[in-house]
């Protein structure tokens, strides 16, 4: 299978640890995303998100620094198949500074998981944390 990557860097008018909680807290995800999340918060626990479209197991976990997640798409084959995503946080003068990889994604997914980041994460985030 043919994968590519995706490299971001976002900026949230937010601590760290909002960011963090925001990504992590299956409510405050919930609220950003207006979708279902059920995120265990250890390092092996699983996720679902977007009612369970999303799904995998976080592989490590800096509180208020960085996320490491195994990461697919229900649509995606075969079934076995993960992707990693990595946010990592940083304090900058006006919020957070996220930088994001999401490596390993299926070519023939990459337009909609690109779009999708922007839509369903970026730009709600950014207006969660306007509020």
């Amino acid at each position: 299978m043919n994968t590519k990557d995706l490299n971001y860097s976002v900026s949230f008018k937010a601590t760290p640890d909002e960011v963090y909680s925001a990504l992590m807290d299956s409510k405050k995800h919930s609220e950003f995303t207006e979708a279902p999340a059920e995120i265990d918060t250890s390092v092996g626990g699983k996720f679902s998100l977007h009612g369970g479209y999303i799904y995998g197991e976080n592989l490590e976990l800096v509180k208020d620094k960085k996320i490491v997640q195994s990461w697919r798409t229900q649509s995606w084959k075969p079934e076995d198949y993960y992707s990693t995503v990595t946010y990592s946080m940083e304090p900058e003068s006006e919020g957070t500074k996220l930088t994001f990889s999401h490596t390993g994604i299926p070519e023939i997914n990459l337009e909609s998981i690109s779009d999708g980041w922007h839509s369903h994460y970026w730009e709600p985030m950014k207006k969660y944390f306007a509020k």
